[in-house]
């Protein structure tokens, strides 16, 4: 192989990347060749909770400030390797994709993935969803300390049900607190009980919280998005990237690591890889072992 097909072409977990220089964050200077080895060194960690799921996809092929589109479906352009799943649409049966080893999601990355989105449901137990995701989506001008407070509070009326909860930051300004579920209830069971949460909150503390997603609600507010529990809606998976500026990094974290202190997008590729090896134990390592039913309504 000649110094320029090196320079084309590179293997990360067994997937040759074409176009491996192709820089993704301009302001950082990553590399398509950097994320893929990012994911591939930190597989143990990313794996288990985004195997075996329906993926929503943003790519963008050309980085993060070229042009970017969100995919559910294979279409043409998709690796052919990337494994399929037929679900049931409201018209009609459609293909999704999901992975099942890292070697897949260095296909994806191939492709253009910046962004791995998950539903909160397995391939072969489609209909009843395992977690459920609360997404706090504050008021742009609310400061971080009121989104933390905003989380224990949802916490607490999570806990005050017998549901353990866990947060993780997303990489923006907001953060998801996850609840693991035995998978018994289906959709419309998981989504209606997020909402009677969500909105419980905004009823007892009104100035603090809202149901509303129009943005003229939001002032001063953390917007609790609740339809992330909805059939075919999905969340950002853990350790995935962002397109955004500065490659951030959606993180679990542990109730005890939320601190005032931290900045909600302060994790990217070089700073997560280096927390997960001083890391003695998984912040949620009793993710697995906390998992309930839906709680009757």
């Amino acid at each position: 192989m000649t110094r320029t097909q090196q320079e084309a072409e590179a293997i990360v977990a067994g997937i040759t990347l074409t176009h491996p220089d192709r820089v993704l964050w301009p302001e950082r200077g990553i590399t398509k060749l950097q994320l893929a080895r990012y994911y591939e060194a930190i597989e143990a960690w990313l794996m288990p909770a985004l195997a075996n799921r329906p993926l929503a996809l943003l790519r963008c092929p050309d980085g993060r400030t070229g042009s970017c589109f969100f995919q559910k479906h294979p279409g043409k352009t998709m690796s052919s390797e990337i494994p399929r799943v037929s679900i049931r649409e409201k018209d009609a049966v459609a293909s999704y994709m999901y992975v099942r080893e890292i070697s897949d999601v260095v296909r994806l990355v191939q492709m253009g993935v910046l962004e791995l989105h998950v539903w909160g449901s397995h391939v072969d137990d489609l209909e009843r969803p395992d977690l459920m995701v609360l997404d706090l989506d504050p008021d742009p001008e609310l400061a971080w300390p009121e989104v933390i407070r905003a989380a224990k509070q949802l916490r607490e009326r999570l806990n005050a049900l017998g549901l353990a909860s866990f947060p993780r930051v997303t990489g923006g300004r907001g953060m998801h607190v996850v609840v693991p579920l035995k998978p018994s209830a289906e959709w419309d069971a998981v989504k209606a009980f997020s909402l009677t949460i969500a909105a419980g909150l905004a009823k007892d503390d009104p100035d603090r919280f809202t149901t509303n997603m129009a943005k003229s609600k939001r002032i001063g507010k953390v917007f609790i998005d609740y339809l992330r529990n909805g059939r075919g809606a999905t969340a950002i998976a853990s350790y995935s990237t962002r397109a955004r500026e500065g490659a951030p990094v959606a993180v679990p974290l542990s109730w005890d690591e939320l601190r005032t202190t931290m900045p909600p997008d302060g994790y990217d590729l070089v700073s997560v890889e280096r927390r997960l090896r001083r890391l003695r134990a998984d912040p949620w390592r009793e993710f697995d072992e906390a998992r309930r039913p839906l709680p009757r309504s």
